[in-house]
């Protein structure tokens, strides 16, 4: 395995568990700055990936003031440990309208901003916020291509910016766009894809008679890069933070190094040629296609049947592997992987585990 994994000692670490490195958190979050040239106001990360305000606080520390969540628990996380520019990348609806105002009006010194993307969740915002006489700064959730969330140029993204202009209690405040939907290996194919999103933007920017928009926030971590060089664009990479088996592999121009692995444990040798690990989908994500994750100190050892509580896995009778044996896996998918923790294990750059930090926002409600 290699050594920048070591730990000297896991008597103490139960698994399964979520080791962090923080010495390589703090070089991805360096590393980060580095490409923005050190210009942090260009930063605005997403706390989706690492949940917790002890991250928060690394970030606060490499200058970096502004912030995106998608929950309201995050955004409560995020003021609580002192960040005062918060973006909710998440169309509030329902309740969460209220629970919204609530958190405003218990964080007054927050330059909390919304996205908004259908005129029902604009209204509705309006008349809440009216409703205790404060104004809040309002992005339209610009569609370019993803299809999740956003109106798109042909289904009325203009007209919508126009009503959020005259709409009482709502500051007009640019464009959110996020991406996700360019996923190319090849820096070059991001970049070109990339292309077609900046072009919808200056579309956009002439059919409201605006040259500039009051902010203009894109892209997440693979066109990070991308939108790192524009001058005028917030960028918001997640995953960073931490990376995992999945970007680190297919993004490796990036040079953000996974700094979160799972202890695991064999508790079964069942067969063999054959051993189970407690590592079941109730401890990573589930949601990534074959292989869910990436075992580091078992070579030729091959993932095969995951359940609940447990995963098999096929290896090599000369491994002469051991019951108890702690087996360390990289995640495919570190942000899910993530909130089915309550806690980290952080490791020092000496290989010793020095701390337990909560993941205190990977709570809803």
């Amino acid at each position: 395995m290699d050594q920048k994994y070591y730990i000297q000692s896991t008597d103490q670490i139960p698994s399964p568990s979520l080791i962090v490195y923080v010495e390589l958190v703090k070089n991805n979050i360096k590393q980060a700055v580095e490409m923005v040239q050190g210009r942090t106001e260009k930063l605005r990360p997403h706390v989706k990936t690492h949940k917790t305000a002890r991250i928060v606080e690394l970030e606060l520390a490499a200058g970096i003031y502004k912030h995106k969540c998608a929950t309201l628990v995050e955004a409560q996380m995020l003021a609580e440990v002192g960040v005062t520019d918060v973006l909710i990348a998440y169309q509030m609806v329902g309740p969460n309208i209220q629970r919204f105002v609530d958190l405003m009006n218990q964080f007054p010194e927050v330059d909390f901003q919304l996205v908004v993307d259908h005129p029902i969740a604009m209204q509705a915002l309006s008349k809440a916020i009216q409703g205790v006489n404060k104004s809040v700064k309002v992005m339209l959730d610009f569609n370019v291509g993803m299809n999740r969330t956003g109106v798109t140029l042909a289904d009325g993204a203009v007209d919508l910016y126009r009503q959020i202009q005259r709409a009482d209690g709502l500051i007009p405040w640019g464009l959110h766009v996020y991406d996700g939907h360019i996923h190319h290996s090849s820096l070059t194919e991001r970049r070109s894809a990339c292309q077609y999103s900046l072009d919808q933007v200056e579309i956009f920017k002439r059919k409201i008679g605006e040259k500039h928009l009051p902010n203009l926030v894109m892209g997440g971590t693979p066109t990070f890069p991308i939108y790192a060089e524009i001058s005028d664009i917030e960028t918001s990479p997640g995953t960073f933070v931490f990376s995992d088996y999945n970007y680190s592999t297919k993004y490796p121009d990036l040079g953000f190094v996974p700094a979160a692995l799972l202890l695991s444990r064999i508790i079964s040798l069942p067969i063999e040629g054959y051993a189970t690990l407690d590592l079941g989908h109730k401890a990573i994500s589930a949601d990534s296609k074959d292989p869910r994750g990436k075992i580091l100190n078992l070579d030729g050892s091959k993932l095969l049947a995951q359940h609940e509580e447990h995963w098999s896995v096929k290896i090599r009778p000369s491994d002469n592997v051991l019951l108890g044996q702690p087996v360390f896996v990289c995640p495919a998918h570190i942000c899910p992987t993530v909130a089915l923790h309550q806690f980290y294990y952080i490791v020092d750059e000496r290989g010793i585990c020095i701390d337990r930090w909560e993941v205190s926002a990977r709570h809803r409600n």
